[in-house]
């Protein structure tokens, strides 16, 4: 079985800086008005679009504007809100349960530490960094399908590679004061240029000529 040759750092640096030339006002499109409901909106966003969170969130927003709302809400209710997007079930067990952690323990303040966000239910390493990047501007890389997908077909880390090896590669690669930026730039070219299906394309067929 032949080995996977990966891009070297320069290789893998070129590809990365191009991308993000590609998309100058590349951010999230969630939804959100404060940290709480950013928080909110990242649960809800698994495995379903932006575009579906964002339809249920202004509601959801108005009739939960702080975390105390949200944990005093029966679970059939909160379920009712968000019933168009997916494993819409487990998404609202998950924010009450947080949204009653939230209220009890950090007094209706979400934490600003990536080891704490992710003790909280449904938490795990992506929604923490989107939260730490877009709710206080840490620095922070949140490798959702897209950037592991892009990161994969360009052989900047190998087919295998976890979401947590991908993240630690682009973070060797990137400056810290690109990280944010160059994620949401990944995500765009990944929904809107290079999307799931061109999976038997060369990748460098997407990206702009070299200048």
């Amino acid at each position: 079985m032949v080995a996977e040759k990966l891009l070297s750092d320069q290789q893998a640096r070129e590809v990365l800086e191009r991308i993000d030339a590609m998309y100058p006002e590349a951010k999230s499109e969630l939804h959100w008005d404060n940290n709480f409901h950013l928080l909110c909106a990242v649960l809800m966003s698994a495995q379903t679009t932006d575009k579906m969170v964002n339809r249920v969130m202004p509601k959801f927003m108005a009739d939960y504007p702080t975390p105390a709302a949200l944990a005093q809400a029966p679970i059939a209710e909160i379920e009712d809100h968000i019933k168009q997007i997916g494993l819409y079930k487990s998404k609202a067990k998950h924010l009450k349960e947080t949204a009653q952690i939230l209220t009890n323990k950090y007094h209706g303040k979400i934490p600003q530490d990536k080891k704490t966000l992710m003790t909280l239910p449904g938490v795990g390493e992506k929604t923490a960094n989107v939260v730490l990047a877009e709710g206080f501007g840490v620095p922070a890389i949140a490798v959702d399908t897209h950037v592991s997908r892009i990161s994969k077909k360009f052989h900047i880390v190998n087919a295998k590679a976890t979401p947590h090896e991908v993240e630690k590669r682009l973070e060797e690669l990137l400056p810290k004061d690109k990280w944010i930026h160059t994620h949401h730039a990944m995500i765009f070219f990944g929904r809107y240029t290079m999307p799931a299906r061109a999976k038997d394309e060369d990748p460098y067929s997407y990206l702009p000529p070299k200048k």
